[in-house]
């Protein structure tokens, strides 16, 4: 077809020449013994990548091993001798006499890391920088651009803040193992209680700012927090301010729990009302003078609780993930100037929320444990005052390493397809950008690589590292339950790029220290959650199936759910003995790498073919005119269900009909995913934006209820009426885009019903 505007590009199972062998020493190479790998030191030796089989579309290359890989089984065939190295960079009370223990054989699941010692991670995260001569250094700088403010906190400033919110928190009875919420939104002050808490023993739960009363509610009802600390509003661009308030007026109202006091961050954008005994955190904190600090800290023990983060959960009670303060300390240490190349002194810059894991592990405690600094940004990729607004942020603060989503890349590409604004700004300092939250089709990956490093990579599978190592783009994944990658690119182990394992599009990378990754086979028998396979089988290598970590699990990684320790056992452990599962479906292709591509639940069986969402997805944003697109199942009478493709239009390019784009992404489904994929014309459904959480993850269960909603109806006079009738997610960024979904699946499914 002449009007395809699809590019060429080999599928996700594509081989890769593994990169040339690991030779020589870096500076800060460890060798813990002839014929050992150390943390941080290069090759010692050579080995070869064993081929296996798996669907390739050009014969693998394996070259020697290298240096990731090399680490990893190290991790894994010595826990013992690689983590007691490992944990030597924090700084413990009472220092680890071993690195890991398993107190009941029949719950192999449970894992102590670092039993008996004890630690503060405040006290690592500021003490001991300010004592050892970073007291001057930048800690933290605050950008707002929606209240045009750039403030800039020194270790020695971070500090005596913190101590002045712990010595309130503990004037109101907040010790070790009590709980203190947090409902601030994005703003020094967030950080600065979350530290407080860690310095006190006390355990935060951070809850998105302008989260709803009624899911507010519920954390309240299930931490029991001592204390409240919360923003009297929040801003979510150039003119768009919520009011916190009345939101938590409202869940405490709903509540039998009542914390002891709460305390609010008056924002001169909307000041709050203060309820009798509650206090404006000016009050409360800012004026808290020298001599009446409280200078101690707590000694907590390794396996004790840093925070609890709450996670959705299928039955509408949200999971309490609860994160072990040694271990989490010990990896996060570790990662970041291993797997993110950010030094102490450095500045690393994670573009997410405090309320996510993204927030906890790497804008607050990882680069502040690193001796970094850290960039807490109050905005938006665009509209903050436009689509510059990153590039500005890295350069302005010479930024080492930037995080963030791929849904970021795709609003930047639907606003300045062509890289204007890049050009603008001058990036060369970045070592690393990386990438999370959800896959990131290979098409948004390219555009990236392209307008930031000048390196036109269309149509290829794989993109070389270059020397020295610098703009390196690479996708990582992890999960609010893991606290730090399981997978990636570990461009912190060499400044040279033929050392550093290449960028596969389409792949997460490879896994990381600790981590033991499988992919289990689909059995049509365990099919469901709540069933048990006795007996999991492992996939060969390019098979999509359940991805899951064989136990023991390293160190970092939850080791309950708050009050739900059972749950803990089921949601995780119960199907796949032996396994934890990531509740991620995906494979491992024949170099080794891995590729996340869908949630269990969002695998589509099509005639009793098992379709991943991501693989369609990537057809259609492929296409010159997408810039966007979800896919999810609606039900059909003969193959069971078949796929719906929601699409966002490219703002700047209106060359051809909808009807026309809608044809040529079903034939490129045909032609790269195939005909067996069953996606018709008439089920491309084009919308205006898609549903996301503020990570940037596409609400694809809303959509899919959306449209069993309407399925149900579909024999009704006249419909479906009124307002959508599926609850709306507790994680949504913008509300009104639930309505905007429901409103266009709604002319979809009247415009087939006239049809048919």
């Amino acid at each position: 077809m002449n009007r395809l505007f699809f590019k060429t590009a080999p599928g996700i199972a594509v081989s890769l020449a593994a990169p040339r062998h690991l030779a020589g020493a870096t500076p800060a190479c460890k060798i813990a013994s002839a014929g050992r790998l150390s943390l941080m030191g290069r090759s010692l030796r050579q080995a070869s990548l064993a081929g296996s089989r798996g669907i390739s579309t050009s014969p693998p290359v394996h070259s020697k091993l290298y240096l990731q890989e090399q680490l990893r089984q190290r991790s894994l065939n010595d826990p013992e001798g690689f983590w007691m190295e490992a944990q030597r960079e924090i700084d413990w009370i009472t220092p680890p006499t071993r690195a890991l223990e398993t107190p009941d054989p029949t719950q192999p699941h449970k894992v102590n890391w670092f039993p008996g010692a004890t630690l503060n991670v405040s006290y690592n995260a500021l003490d001991r920088h300010v004592n050892s001569g970073r007291k001057d250094q930048v800690a933290l700088i605050y950008d707002s651009p929606v209240t045009q403010t750039v403030t800039k906190y020194t270790y020695a400033e971070l500090h005596h803040r913190v101590m002045q919110a712990a010595t309130m928190l503990r004037s109101h009875g907040v010790g070790k193992g009590d709980r203190v919420l947090s409902y601030m939104g994005m703003v020094p002050e967030a950080i600065v209680g979350m530290l407080a808490c860690a310095r006190l023993g006390a355990v935060h739960s951070v809850v998105f700012g302008g989260f709803a009363s009624h899911e507010l509610a519920k954390r309240i009802e299930d931490c029991t927090p001592k204390v409240v600390l919360a923003s009297s509003c929040g801003i979510e661009g150039m003119d768009k301010v919520i009011a916190y308030k009345p939101l938590l007026d409202g869940a405490l109202d709903m509540c039998k729990h009542r914390p002891a006091k709460v305390v609010v961050l008056q924002r001169p954008q909307m000041p709050a009302v203060l309820r009798p005994g509650e206090q404006s955190w000016q009050d409360a904190v800012d004026h808290i003078a020298d001599k009446d600090l409280y200078r101690g800290y707590a000694e907590v023990e390794a396996n004790e609780p840093l925070y609890i983060l709450y996670t959705s959960g299928t039955t509408g009670m949200p999971k309490g993930v609860v994160r072990p303060s040694g271990g989490h300390a010990v990896v996060l240490q570790y990662t970041m100037q291993r797997m993110y190349g950010c030094a102490p002194g450095q500045v690393y810059w994670a573009a997410s929320d405090l309320g996510w894991i993204l927030g906890h592990s790497y804008i607050c405690y990882g680069p502040l444990l690193n001796g970094s600094t850290t960039v807490l940004y109050e905005g938006k990729p665009v509209g903050t005052p436009d689509a510059s607004a990153f590039y500005r942020v890295m350069e302005q603060h010479k930024v080492t390493t930037f995080f963030t989503a791929p849904t970021a890349l795709m609003i930047l590409r639907r606003e300045d397809p062509h890289g204007a604004y890049r050009k603008k700004y001058d990036l060369s300092h970045v070592k690393a950008m990386f990438l999370a939250g959800e896959r990131c089709p290979p098409e948004i990956l390219r555009w990236w690589v392209r307008h930031i490093t000048g390196v036109d990579d269309t149509g290829r599978a794989v993109h070389h590292v270059g020397s020295p190592v610098s703009n390196v783009v690479s996708d990582n994944w992890w999960q609010t339950e893991t606290g730090s990658p399981l997978v990636g690119t570990m461009v912190g182990l060499s400044s040279d790029g033929d050392e550093i394992a290449p960028i596969k599009y389409g792949s997460a990378g490879l896994p990381v220290q600790g981590v033991d990754l499988r992919i289990l086979r689909i059995t049509d028998a365990f099919d469901e959650d709540t069933e048990v396979d006795p007996r999991p089988t492992e996939a060969p290598r390019g098979e999509i199936g359940n991805i899951v970590l064989k136990l023991p699990l390293p160190p970092g990684i939850m080791n309950t759910l708050w009050n739900a320790d059972d749950r803990f056992f089921q949601t995780y452990f119960r199907r796949f003995p032996g396994y934890y599962d990531t509740g991620d479906m995906g494979m491992v292709d024949t170099d080794g790498y891995v590729h996340i591509l869908s949630r269990a639940d969002d695998i589509i069986n099509v005639a009793a073919h098992r379709i991943s969402t991501s693989a369609i997805e990537e057809v259609a944003v492929e296409h010159n005119e997408v810039a966007e697109a979800c896919v999810v199942a609606r039900a059909h009478p003969i193959k069971g269900s078949v796929p719906v493709v929601l699409a966002v239009r490219k703002h700047h390019r209106r060359d051809h009909s909808d009807r026309v784009i809608r044809e040529d992404i079903v034939a490129g489904v045909r032609e790269r995913v195939g005909a067996f994929a069953s996606v018709y014309v008439r089920n491309v459904v084009f919308v205006e934006r898609l549903p996301k959480t503020r990570s940037g993850k596409v609400l694809r269960k809303m959509v899919r209820s959306m449209i069993e909603e309407l399925a149900r109806a579909k024999d009704e006079p006249a419909g479906v009426v009124g307002a959508c009738p599926v609850p709306t997610p507790a994680t949504i960024e913008d509300e009104a885009v639930k309505d905007e979904i429901w409103a266009s699946l709604r002319r979809w499914a009247a415009e087939e019903k006239e049809s048919s």
